[in-house]
């Protein structure tokens, strides 16, 4: 079975967001759809493994950030490869709460406030089925969808994703040996490390340079 068949269905780039307590929490997903108009009513993906999932299943509340084109890379990037369990997401962009939720503000075309009313398990997944409790208007831009993600950011999907798979690499050219990849969020450092400073990080996920490994 061709599985890039599956490239022709559209998804879009969300921020999911959950208040630990007093702390904020949230992860990139691309799996948001509105099922009912009454009551408005969403169904998202969540990876189980995300820590944002366990927030979700305890608080039964979260916020949906729309993501536009002008969103930085780097805010894709932590959300989508970093742990809401050691590291505090919302540094590296503006939020407000709303009734209770974390929405992003930085380049987002809306926002949701969102109650869980049911969940399926999907394996490694939890589709949850919310109603729309509030909502908030974003700036006037062109929403992200995963095709532009892919094609104009550069960005590749977390392998907590719904729709990761691994990539077919044919006819590459042999990697020069001094190049180093993230191994977080697959970024390319041209040349060797060497020369950066002890306290050197990746400039899209921020991770030290320990992280990195030869291309």
């Amino acid at each position: 079975m061709d599985m890039t068949a599956l490239y022709r269905i559209s998804y879009g780039m969300y921020i999911v967001g959950a208040m630990d307590g007093q702390r904020p929490v949230g992860c990139v997903i691309n799996t948001c759809m509105q099922i009912t108009a009454e009551p408005v009513t969403l169904a998202i993906s969540v990876n189980k493994d995300n820590y944002t999932h366990a927030v979700i299943e305890k608080t039964g509340l979260f916020g949906i950030s729309v993501l536009s084109e002008q969103t930085p890379a780097p805010v894709v990037s932590v959300f989508g490869f970093r742990s809401s369990k050691e590291y505090d997401k919302y540094s590296v962009c503006s939020h407000e709460l709303v009734q209770g939720v974390p929405i992003v503000q930085d380049n987002t075309c809306a926002g949701f406030v969102c109650r869980v009313k049911g969940s399926h398990d999907m394996g490694t997944h939890t589709v949850f089925f919310a109603e729309v409790v509030d909502a908030v208007q974003g700036k006037d831009l062109p929403p992200m969808t995963y095709e532009y993600y892919h094609k104009v950011i550069k960005g590749k999907a977390p392998a907590k994703a719904p729709t990761y798979q691994k990539e077919v690499k044919e006819n590459q050219p042999v990697s020069t040996p001094s190049n180093y990849v993230c191994t977080v969020c697959g970024y390319v450092h041209e040349g060797s490390l060497e020369n950066e400073p002890s306290d050197y990080v990746c400039p899209v996920c921020g991770v030290p340079k320990s992280k990195f490994r030869p291309a």
